[in-house]
């Protein structure tokens, strides 16, 4: 019971104390965290810069720890992959984005839902987020990524890690 009450508190006081999530020019938001998707998981980091009140740009960078490896045939291919890797170039991803920052048009200041557009190595594509800041410096945030137009042909059996919907979550940071 006394984890439970303790939990409560610590909840509690967190919400109490939460701070504005964005604030507009001059903001500078650091995100730092996993991204977890089909067939691989791996870090991601972003950093966003605020442009106006409801407007921010920003980059976003993400690589993939845990990939499977491929055997087989690949859509048909004549070429076998025994125990194939990904290289580098399949894991990593960079993308430039920009952000229509909603904390101001929702009313809630401590929480910042921003959908927005970007434009990467593997495609172009949109994503959702939002960041809830606990303090002045440091909150939490989550962030699904999809792709709208893919860059290439499907003829590499890793061609699909950066062109798919995935899913992040980890800390937030104010600068």
């Amino acid at each position: 019971m006394k984890k439970v009450i303790t939990l409560l508190f610590l909840v509690s006081f967190g919400f109490i104390n939460a701070q504005k999530a964005f604030t507009g020019k001059g903001d500078t938001r650091v995100n730092v965290g996993a991204n977890l998707q089909d067939g691989g998981s791996g870090i991601q980091g972003s950093i966003d810069f605020g442009l106006g009140e409801n407007f921010s740009f920003g980059f976003v960078a993400n690589y993939l720890l845990g990939v499977d490896n491929f055997n087989g045939f690949y859509h048909g291919s004549t070429v076998s992959y025994s125990n194939a890797d990904p290289d580098f170039g399949d894991r990593f991803d960079a993308k430039a984005r920009i952000n229509a920052n909603l904390s101001s048009v929702i009313g809630v200041e401590q929480l910042d839902v921003y959908p927005g557009l970007s434009l990467g190595l593997h495609n172009f594509g949109g994503h959702v987020g939002g960041r809830y800041f606990f303090t002045d410096g440091f909150g939490v945030f989550t962030e699904i990524g999809f792709p709208i137009a893919k860059y290439g042909s499907n003829n590499d059996p890793f061609y699909h890690l950066n062109n798919q919907a995935t899913f992040s979550l980890g800390a937030s940071f104010n600068l």
